[in-house]
């Protein structure tokens, strides 16, 4: 492990350097990755496994997911099969499936876990609240988790350009005393940038609180908003798109992402820099209450819940395929795809 300082905290991260993958291979050189599941995270981890070299088979129900495993190269019967199959057939079961359906499918891959078998998760949402989702596992085996801090699609893409999607890794349950080393093999075998210690319970508390907060939910609100008052106050939608989301997506966030949001406010307008030394207070402080509302409902597990509720209503896929047209046909989105047809790239 490597000692780093996180910003005056100590923390030991697993880079490539300590964990190479050689080792990784070694470390899973008689192991059978079974990866259930080839939805969000499913094919980013397994070819990323398959491409380094491991032993990975994928199990998948039969339907247009299936057929896209077939069309990324899993072979029926030799590297494809159904969920219960490639369950059976592996020594460490990466449980890939949305959360939804991780506990409809949870009965029956929990048949299939051997003694000394590994069951793998990429989010601790199922273990955590276990109480709401039924997912008890068996004593008998390890329980372990690496998460990467992004989408399967960004964990392949970054993958084949030679780069490394960072992941949290946790290890909730040793029956074997290979829990840890099976953890940051794959780990590594993921094709993470590097790796940092959680446990279950505050990857999925985290998680939850990111993908509703600074993610995705706030990012929505924030954006909407101030399209809003531009346009109610008689800007176009397409200068209220630019100074609200292309300026931020195009030419901000690559810098910010590559030097630092301080760097950022160094290197702007004596304007700029003022109005946001301004403003970032009045905004931390009408924020930070929400968030702070955001975790207590994460923590206490109110939002499992409602994630469970709605799934599990017959009619969810339709009402949720509503809410996104909406959010897909509304003006600020209509005219984001105007506006990327526009970039000089495009033409």
């Amino acid at each position: 492990m490597a000692k780093m300082n996180f910003g005056g905290v100590i923390e030991e991260v697993m880079t490539r350097e300590e964990f190479p993958l050689e080792k990784a291979r070694e470390v899973l050189k008689d192991e059978t990755i079974a990866v259930i599941g080839y939805g969000v995270q499913g094919p980013g981890q397994s070819c990323n496994l398959r491409d380094n070299g491991f032993n990975v088979i994928v199990g998948q129900r039969q339907g247009k997911t299936f057929e896209k495993a077939k069309a990324d190269g899993w072979v029926p019967g030799e590297t494809l099969f159904s969920i219960e199959e490639a369950a059976e057939r592996g020594t460490i079961v990466m449980c890939l499936l949305s959360d939804a359906a991780v506990m409809s499918v949870w009965p029956t891959l929990k048949q299939h876990l051997k003694p000394g078998n590994a069951l793998y998760f990429s989010h601790g949402f199922a273990i955590t609240w276990s109480d709401r989702t039924g997912c008890v596992p068996p004593t008998d085996i390890d329980v372990i988790m690496v998460a990467p801090k992004g989408s399967g699609t960004s964990l392949r893409t970054m993958f084949l350009e030679g780069r490394g999607l960072n992941s949290s890794y946790a290890v909730y349950q040793d029956a074997t005393g290979r829990a840890l080393e099976r953890t940051l093999a794959l780990g590594i075998g993921i094709g993470s940038g590097y790796l940092f210690e959680t446990t279950f319970q505050r990857e999925a508390t985290s998680d939850l609180t990111g993908e509703r907060g600074s993610l995705m939910g706030a990012i929505q609100g924030l954006l909407l908003a101030q399209y809003e008052v531009l346009r109610e106050n008689g800007h176009t939608p397409s200068e209220a798109f630019n100074e609200t989301v292309e300026e931020r997506t195009q030419s901000l966030m690559p810098l910010f992402a590559a030097k630092g949001m301080d760097w950022m406010y160094a290197n702007c307008s004596t304007t700029a820099q003022r109005g946001a030394l301004d403003w970032m207070g009045p905004f931390h402080d009408a924020i930070k209450p929400v968030v702070e509302k955001l975790y207590a409902s994460v923590k206490s597990g109110h939002e499992a819940q409602i994630s469970i509720d709605s799934n599990s209503q017959p009619d969810y896929r339709v009402k949720l395929e509503a809410e996104l047209k909406a959010l897909h046909d509304s003006e600020m989105w209509r005219t984001a795809e105007v506006v990327r047809q526009l970039r000089p790239e495009n033409n």
